[in-house]
């Protein structure tokens, strides 16, 4: 009798709280701006209704990932052409107008696309497909010198937009993939060795990536000018306490923290709710982390693994840099907190990413 596939309930369940639980808190956390907003005049807000259209892509991009067979991501016609279309639409983007100080998004009417989210699903199965052909020679050439090329040209291209924190999720995403394909501790070093002086150069030679780097180390020296967004984030995560000041009653967003809804809901999460509910967050993305990883333990193929392995470091990896943003851990990132954050190319992404993680979980 052929095996009945079923996906992991589990896991399921997690994405669906957390998307659920974001769409909540996108509509708290960015009432007093929708309330700004000239466009609101019928009281619609429109970031609910921009992230719920954003939730129903989503969830079809999820249900579809799980019932297409993974193993199609393995096709080389299929992973090249992933690939390349990422590599073109990062060209592509540098030549959009400028908004806030970056090149990040393609504006299709009320759309907007943002490639470095799409590259996320291109260069994960890109690196996987590469592991599966040359296991056994993860140390050399042969796999070091493609897979190199490839992160190198998407993550430069990101660093281009200008997008320091998604370049640097993709090489922690990518090296631990790596690492935990066997990759020996010579070339860890070595990569560790580059990338600390790389990293200080990146942060030393723009102005703001400076400043936000000596913001996070005495935020306090300028209260109102670099530490303020550091500072009000924090004032947010302490006005909570344990219990948190109720749903919707955060009186940090009410334009004292910038970007509520986006990059520091995690504050006002925290300040709502409280340590408990902040530590439920937390909570859900151990449990994905666990799921995530047990689905790929499982997985009938070394491809299947480390799929597998990348798309929940990305989804988890994410999520911790930016809860470290919000609580003052890291210094400030533009980087969204999964499933919550208000961005449409981050939440579809995330639930594509999590329908090929279901899809695994039910070939385990």
């Amino acid at each position: 009798m052929a095996k009945k596939l079923a996906s992991d309930k589990v896991l399921f369940t997690v994405v669906i709280l957390l998307v659920g639980f974001g769409l909540v808190m996108v509509y708290s956390a960015s009432a007093a701006v929708a309330r700004g907003n000239s466009e609101t005049g019928s009281g619609v807000n429109p970031f609910l209704v921009k992230q719920g259209l954003a939730a129903v892509i989503g969830l079809a991009a999820m249900l579809v990932a799980m019932h297409v067979d993974y193993r199609i991501l393995k096709r080389p016609a299929v992973v090249y052409t992933l690939l390349a279309g990422a590599v073109v639409l990062l060209v592509a983007v540098l030549f959009q107008p400028v908004m806030n100080g970056t090149r990040r998004w393609f504006f299709l009417g009320p759309i907007s696309v943002q490639p470095a989210e799409l590259a996320k699903l291109a260069l994960i199965p890109f690196v996987a497909y590469q592991l599966d052909r040359k296991l056994d020679r993860v140390n050399r050439p042969e796999l070091l010198v493609p897979v190199g090329l490839a992160v190198g040209l998407i993550t430069g291209l990101i660093l281009m937009q200008p997008d320091f924190g998604t370049s640097v999720l993709l090489l922690v995403t990518i090296g631990t993939m790596l690492f935990t394909a066997g990759l020996a501790w010579r070339f860890v070093g070595l990569g560790a060795s580059t990338a600390l002086p790389a990293l200080a150069f990146l942060i030393y030679s723009e102005g703001y990536r400076r400043e936000r780097f000596l913001a996070f180390l005495d935020p306090e020296k300028d209260p109102l000018g670099t530490g303020y967004q550091v500072l009000q984030s924090l004032i947010a995560v302490g006005a909570g306490g344990v219990l948190g000041v109720g749903l919707g009653n955060s009186g940090q967003k009410l334009f004292y923290l910038p970007q509520p809804h986006t990059d520091f809901i995690y504050a006002i999460v925290a300040e709502e709710l409280g340590m408990l509910g902040a530590l439920t967050v937390l909570g859900l993305f151990l449990v994905l982390l666990w799921r995530g990883l047990l689905a790929a333990r499982h997985a009938p193929d070394a491809f299947g693994r480390f799929l597998g392995i990348g798309l929940t470091a990305v989804l988890v990896v994410q999520a911790l840099i930016n809860i470290s943003v919000a609580t003052a851990l890291l210094p400030t990132k533009g980087i969204p907190l999964p499933f919550l954050s208000y961005g449409g190319s981050s939440l579809v992404v995330s639930m594509a990413a999590s329908g090929v993680l279901l899809n695994l979980s039910e070939h385990a």
